[in-house]
């Protein structure tokens, strides 16, 4: 392991191997839209390969998303068909160097982040008040 000497990187590894699932959720989530953002700006400088190149980078944060689903429960069902319409989406903003698929899809990510975030701050105060809400 080769030691570093940025303290920011070494603060960034070590949020994310203290990460709750949910927070690690929240931080795929904000991935995705830090790459959709680039990508509309790319199609804004009519840049298509980092378009291209951002792009595919938010469709591979949503895939990991979609391989973590538990199918077992009718949720997970719904979060599927929605994380295929954002490929989707993003796969027309690719090819159609679309800003309106883009936007689409980023409206899509930001409600499921936000939602995310809620959840994980309802489970917070349960917790300190002892499982009672």
């Amino acid at each position: 392991m080769i030691a570093t000497n940025n303290p920011y990187k070494m603060y960034e590894q070590n949020s994310v191997t203290t990460a709750s699932a949910g927070e690690l959720t929240i931080m795929l989530y904000n991935g995705c839209l830090k790459f959709i953002k680039k990508a509309k700006q790319a199609i804004e400088k009519n840049n298509i390969e980092e378009r291209n190149t951002n792009i595919q980078k938010a469709q591979n944060i949503i895939r990991e998303l979609m391989v973590t689903l538990n199918m077992d429960y009718e949720v997970s069902k719904n979060m599927m068909a929605l994380y295929d319409f954002i490929i989707q989406s993003l796969l027309e903003a690719n090819i159609k160097n679309d800003l309106k698929k883009l936007e689409e899809a980023e409206q899509i990510v930001v409600d499921f982040r936000d939602t995310w975030k809620q959840v994980i701050q309802l489970n917070r105060q349960k917790q300190q008040n002892g499982g009672l809400i």
